[in-house]
């Protein structure tokens, strides 16, 4: 079965908000047996602009992820991120 992999574009408004986004939303990428494959780090533009901070996460499938993302776990979390970040977030199914 394909794995199901999000990918977050991210800009930070406010760090203190967003740090608790963060830490609760790794609770919940953990509970729903979410594996992280990069967060932040060095990155390039090669094509179109760029955000400050990319995220890519790795799920069992597209369900799975899918799963997270609506779950309540992820929802209180996704609560912190308000006003701290502009984000664009998508799903994409493996190979």
């Amino acid at each position: 079965m394909p794995k199901g992999y999000i990918v977050s574009r991210v800009d930070i408004k406010d760090p203190q908000a967003y740090a608790k986004y963060a830490e609760a939303g790794t609770r919940a990428i953990l509970l729903h047996g979410g594996k992280v494959l990069a967060r932040g780090g060095r990155h390039e533009a090669l094509e179109g602009p760029t955000r400050q901070r990319n995220v890519v996460l790795e799920f069992e499938s597209f369900e799975a992820a899918q799963k997270y993302f609506h779950s309540a776990e992820y929802q209180a979390a996704k609560a912190h991120r308000v006003g701290a970040a502009e984000m664009e977030i998508v799903l994409v199914e493996g190979v």
